[in-house]
């Protein structure tokens, strides 16, 4: 009991001092009591700045929860105070609170300032009202007058003896001319191996050759040939020695198919990027055999061309007549085969205002070209403008006939005063040209 008020009692070393001052009969325990109490003392003395700092410590860790908990909790919404009235226009109504994005006021659109007047021209007083249209088309028709018998031109004709007429409607002649110029032709011949090669080819070559021998030096040639695929051996030149070595060149021919109609279509779109009149000498059988192009869609190209002549020369002649009827259905359909390429051949000139020959010996060669010489140098150009103006793009017809004075058909009459008949070649139509061209 007395060691339990001494360990009250005993604060600090004065009074520790004063407990050793007693009677010895109590020394020993007091010296006990003395030794225990100190320590005792001391330990909880120097403990407490520790329990401090263990008490600060938990202080501190409990306030980041604290303010991790608050943040985690939304916020309170903010209510506008009543005293603060929104604005007419809008916008916020305080510091705090909505915000409202401006209203645009109705403002009137503004009227779109009026076209300026037109001005107001005034033709002078001896004039009339004038219309001025600058686009007016033009056609142009290269006409042939040939006697029949012997295929020579029919010089001194004048504008009042020809008549135009476009989808049978008559045209007035604006413009007259005789035309005798330098040419610019493309010779497309046949080199296939084919039955008969031989033959066949070696009419080519004396037709290549009668027209290569009337050439002037103005004149501008080429020489194209063709079998399953076309071939220029000689490009544009004036030059006749080209063309000749350009013949001699031709020995065996490649292929035995004969694609008429691409090599046409292809000649026609190279003579349609050279401007001025232009002409084709084909001199071919006719027959196609393995064209990729059809016969109405060559057809459509060749009325679709502008400013082409083409002139057609059949080649194995002799060789049909020869075995032509011979009886048996290979035979027959041979001989319909090469009905149908003359056929195609004389459309292919009749169109453009050419001419067709079928020559069987090689005699005849000389004077067809010189026909066709003359054809190709002396004609009359007749240029009108057509009644109808559209540019539609559409086919019309042509038709040219020869009147007299009175406006009758004009005859011809030799010198024993026997009629005369004679050929007028010129296109069967033109296409008209499209809006967008």
């Amino acid at each position: 009991m007395r060691f339990h008020q001494l360990g009250q009692a005993v604060d600090s070393r004065e009074e520790m001092k004063a407990v050793f001052a007693a009677g010895k009969s109590r020394m020993l325990f007091s010296t006990e009591v003395a030794m225990f109490t100190p320590r005792r003392s001391v330990s909880i003395a120097r403990c407490l700045p520790l329990a401090m700092l263990c008490f600060v410590v938990a202080v501190l860790a409990i306030n980041p929860l604290a303010q991790v908990h608050a943040q985690s909790q939304p916020p309170s919404p903010q209510t506008q105070k009543p005293d603060q009235p929104t604005p007419d226009a809008g916008g916020p109504a305080g510091d705090t609170g909505v915000i409202a994005v401006p209203r645009k006021k109705d403002v009137p659109e503004e009227a779109p300032p009026p076209a300026p007047a037109a001005p107001k021209l005034k033709n002078p007083e001896e004039l009339g009202n004038v219309s001025l249209r600058l686009e007016v088309p033009e056609v142009t028709v290269d006409v042939g007058v040939l006697l029949e018998k012997t295929h020579q031109f029919v010089p001194g004709l004048k504008p009042q003896n020809f008549r135009v007429y476009e989808d049978g409607i008559e045209q007035k002649v604006i413009g007259f001319k005789r035309v005798e110029a330098p040419i610019t032709a493309l010779m497309l011949c046949e080199f296939a191996s084919n039955g008969a090669w031989w033959i066949k080819g070696n009419d080519m070559l004396n037709a290549a050759y009668s027209f290569t021998q009337q050439l002037r030096p103005q004149d501008y040639v080429a020489l194209v040939t063709f079998d399953m695929h076309t071939q220029i051996i000689t490009d544009f030149t004036q030059d006749k020695q080209q063309i000749l070595q350009g013949l001699r060149m031709l020995q065996v021919p490649g292929f035995s198919e004969t694609n008429v109609f691409d090599a046409l279509y292809e000649s026609l779109d190279r003579l349609d990027r050279i401007d001025g009149q232009k002409y084709i000498v084909l001199i071919a059988t006719g027959r196609d055999t393995f064209s990729k192009l059809t016969f109405d869609k060559i057809l459509a190209r060749v009325k679709a061309s502008h400013n082409i002549t083409i002139f057609t020369v059949s080649t194995g002649g002799m060789l049909r007549a020869m075995t032509e009827g011979r009886g048996g259905m290979d035979s027959a359909m041979r001989d319909m085969d090469y009905l149908q390429a003359d056929n195609e051949m004389k459309t292919f000139s009749s169109i453009t205002g050419g001419m067709s020959f079928f020559p069987r010996f090689e005699g005849e060669m000389p004077d067809i070209f010189q026909n066709i010489n003359q054809n190709i140098r002396s004609k009359y150009e007749l240029v009108y403008r057509p009644t109808n103006a559209k540019q539609d793009g559409s086919y019309r017809k042509l038709r040219v006939a020869l009147v007299d004075d009175e406006g009758q058909p004009l005859r011809f009459q030799d010198q024993k005063n026997k009629p005369l008949k004679y050929d007028i070649i010129a296109r069967d139509g033109y296409r008209a040209k499209q809006e967008v061209e």
